[in-house]
């Protein structure tokens, strides 16, 4: 499942998520699943018709990722969560645990949301490249992101969501939409 909020430059889609192994032979092995958030930039495209045809919005680059994860042989202690604070290109820099995240996670994630100058700035990405009102709009919609987040986490623990993938995929395999 895949939830997405769009401001002016700016959005968060957050989505269950699946790792079969992700970190074989560096302490974290077996799968883990959860809920991935990501702070991205998203484009608006021109209209490829009419002025009432559809318009394509690009969920673009990466600016940071939280991911509320546990072990699968540890639910509900998001025994993983860690985030990612820049990112190049597309790929995330090192998992940074922090204690708060583990003991409420969505609540840091909130906090963190609402301190958009402060994500960009430990992004190193310049403020200019945001929309003007994008902090004010991102903090205005915390409550309604933490309720998506809140949402999958219990589909999560009832065992709705955040499942192995079906396709018989081995190793390093992830299903999810992020």
């Amino acid at each position: 499942m895949l939830y997405a909020f769009a401001f002016d430059r700016v959005g968060v889609v957050v989505s269950d998520l699946y790792f079969v192994d992700p970190n074989p032979g560096r302490g974290q092995e077996g799968p883990e699943q959860g809920v991935r958030l990501e702070l991205r930039m998203f484009e608006r495209g021109e209209l490829r018709g009419s002025i009432y045809s559809a318009l394509p919005i690009a969920i673009d680059r990466p600016i940071w990722r939280a991911d509320l994860l546990e072990s699968v042989e540890n639910p509900g202690s998001l025994d993983r969560a860690h985030h990612h604070p820049r990112f190049r290109k597309w790929e995330p820099g090192s998992r940074r645990f922090v204690n708060e995240m583990t003991a409420d996670s969505v609540a840091w994630v909130g906090t963190r949301l609402s301190d958009l100058h402060g994500l960009l700035d430990d992004a190193e990405i310049r403020h200019d490249e945001v929309g003007p009102a994008d902090a004010d709009e991102l903090r205005a919609a915390v409550p309604e992101i933490l309720r998506a987040v809140q949402g999958l986490l219990d589909r999560i623990a009832a065992g709705e969501l955040a499942r192995p993938p079906d396709d018989g995929s081995s190793n390093n395999a992830r299903a999810g939409w992020l």
